[in-house]
């Protein structure tokens, strides 16, 4: 990717409303490995498929109002399982591994204002 499509992509990020943003960042994880990473200032969450990092981290940085200093993505295809005796396929999800910086944390109880 070419460094104007990065900045470009950054401009759009730091523009978006706080709909856009609550839009991208759909839930945390909360699994027994995201707990876990938890002690090393990393924080999960689920995401839209379409969003990019740039647009994860400032979502991230407004909503909480916290310093991050890295996004991880993955994407985890969905899987072919069977609904009531016929095939069918799960959702594609995607998933962000925020890491933020030190002394800074995420309540993920508390209410989002």
């Amino acid at each position: 990717m070419s460094t104007t499509t990065v900045l470009a992509r950054r401009e759009k990020a730091a523009r978006m409303s706080r709909e856009a943003m609550f839009d991208i960042i759909r839930a945390p994880v909360i699994t027994e490995k995201a707990t876990a990473l938890s002690e090393n200032n990393h924080v999960v969450f689920r995401v839209a498929l379409e969003a990019s990092k740039p647009e994860i981290k400032i979502a991230v940085e407004t909503l909480f109002n916290v310093k991050v200093l890295s996004v991880n993505t993955l994407v985890q295809k969905g899987k072919s399982k069977m609904f009531k005796g016929r095939p069918g396929r799960r959702s594609d999800t995607k998933k962000a591994y925020v890491k933020l910086a030190d002394g800074q944390s995420i309540d993920l109880t508390a209410k989002l204002s």
